[in-house]
């Protein structure tokens, strides 16, 4: 080591921040560094921390790149990096080299505690073979937690984070699993239903619906962003249902509650692939509650609006903006129209005959909805018979064919009749064959 040398830097590094009160956390590599330049008489001036994956490249590292702009600042200085091991570096053997050079372009020099730097040809190729080395390591431990990633995932056990409505909880025999995160699972499920139900006739209602209501969490602004609402809209997850396309996950039943039926996700997914709807309106609520449902003369649906006076106070009003009708822009205000309303609903209370007539034909209708029942469970039952017959057969003749085309045709269409499986599946579920009868319900 230069005798002129006598100032030195630390870096320290774990994976992740739960490293930090391990064995190999950072308190533990600075004690080590400290102890190093204490024996060689250096002084240290400025230590550098970093608690994220270094496996990748050096620059996405706070830590590394605060000691290396430090060093653009402080050239003349000679400074010796003092790192716990060679790991701590970069476990990828490209980057490792790459950072060795920036450094020494700063007139700096490396030391560790467990290795003897040597600039010889012999010594810079055991050096690099120590930088493969740590390369190998993080590639086969990418591969391991990979490899057992994918396999819960398979297993129909979510692996990443939760999503908002969903927490991990500890179970036995299944490790952390999803389940409901109450209030926040129901206001979800409110949201998704309302989307498929036509309540909600664009994303971006819902975002306002979920906006506010106060439970939901949202960011500092008390907004949850453009593209929340619909990332939740398109995720199978709120189904039960677990897929992970970039690693070859086809869409299987997940070992978590539903926040909706599949077969509400499906029509969620077709209302969103469908036509196109007019802007949203924020004023959608239930302020105006026959917004929709009464028409003006001209048999357009009336909208609503809000009025401010010239003393400040806001008044609600119902109002036809069909161009051609000659009552356009012309309204009424809300307590007139609804409770014209009420008086009209006190005028048509039925008679006991009506009521007679009526159970009567409700009996009818009854029976022959349950008539229609059973029919239609019959019908989804052969109908998930012959899916997985189809499905069968696909199996049968990718295993006898060589084609790696043909392979991935017959992959891709059992992909699509497994998931017509799932829908299939949740029909029978959610039916049976022995319902009540009318006398029994009422």
């Amino acid at each position: 080591m230069h005798e002129s040398v006598n100032k030195c830097l630390i870096y320290c590094r774990v994976s992740d921040t739960k490293q930090k009160t391990e064995g190999s956390g950072l308190e533990s590599q600075e004690y080590r560094c400290r102890q190093y330049a204490a024996q060689h008489e250096l002084d240290v001036v400025k230590v550098f921390h970093d608690d994220i994956s270094g496996g990748g490249d050096y620059a996405k590292r706070p830590g590394m790149t605060a000691l290396l702009a430090f060093l653009s600042k402080n050239k003349n200085e000679n400074y010796v990096v003092v790192f716990d091991d060679l790991k701590r570096l970069a476990r990828d053997t490209m980057f490792y080299w790459q950072l060795r050079e920036a450094i020494a372009d700063f007139g700096a020099t490396v030391a560790c505690p467990n290795y003897r730097f040597d600039e010889s040809p012999e010594g810079k190729f055991m050096e690099t073979l120590f930088a493969a080395q740590g390369e190998l390591e993080r590639s086969q431990i990418a591969r391991q937690t990979r490899q057992k990633t994918q396999a819960r995932l398979e297993a129909g056990y979510y692996a990443f984070n939760a999503p908002v409505g969903y927490k991990y909880v500890k179970a036995k025999g299944q490790g952390k699993i999803l389940v409901k995160d109450e209030p926040v699972a129901s206001i979800v499920t409110q949201a998704l239903e309302g989307f498929a139900s036509g309540r909600f006739q664009t994303a971006q209602e819902v975002r306002y619906f979920l906006e506010n209501t106060p439970e939901f969490p949202k960011q500092a602004s008390g907004k949850i962003g453009n593209n929340r609402a619909k990332d939740m809209l398109t995720n199978p997850l709120y189904a039960g249902m677990v897929v992970y396309e970039p690693w070859n996950v086809s869409m299987r039943k997940g070992q978590h509650d539903a926040l909706i039926g599949y077969e509400q996700y499906c029509l969620i997914q077709e209302r969103l692939l469908g036509r196109t709807y007019a802007p949203a309106r924020k004023d959608l609520n239930k302020d105006f509650v026959l917004r929709g449902a009464v028409s003006c003369e001209c048999g357009n649906a009336l909208t609503s609006c809000w009025s401010r006076s010239g003393g400040g106070k806001h008044h609600p009003y119902y109002i036809c903006q069909n161009r051609k009708c000659e009552h356009k822009g012309k309204s009424i205000r809300r307590d007139q129209l609804e409770g014209g309303f009420e008086e009209l609903l006190t005028t048509v209370t039925p008679s006991k005959n009506i009521i007679t007539i009526a159970q009567k034909m409700f009996r009818l209708l009854w029976d022959h909805r349950q008539q229609a029942q059973e029919a239609r469970l019959n019908f989804v039952e052969q109908e998930a018979r012959k899916v997985q017959k189809q499905i069968d057969q696909l199996v049968d003749r990718i295993v006898e064919t060589n084609s790696d085309a043909t392979i991935k045709a017959y992959e891709k269409k059992i992909e699509t009749l497994e998931k017509k499986s799932l829908l299939l599946q949740e029909q029978m579920s959610g039916q049976t064959k022995t319902g009540r009868t009318f006398d029994e319900m009422y």
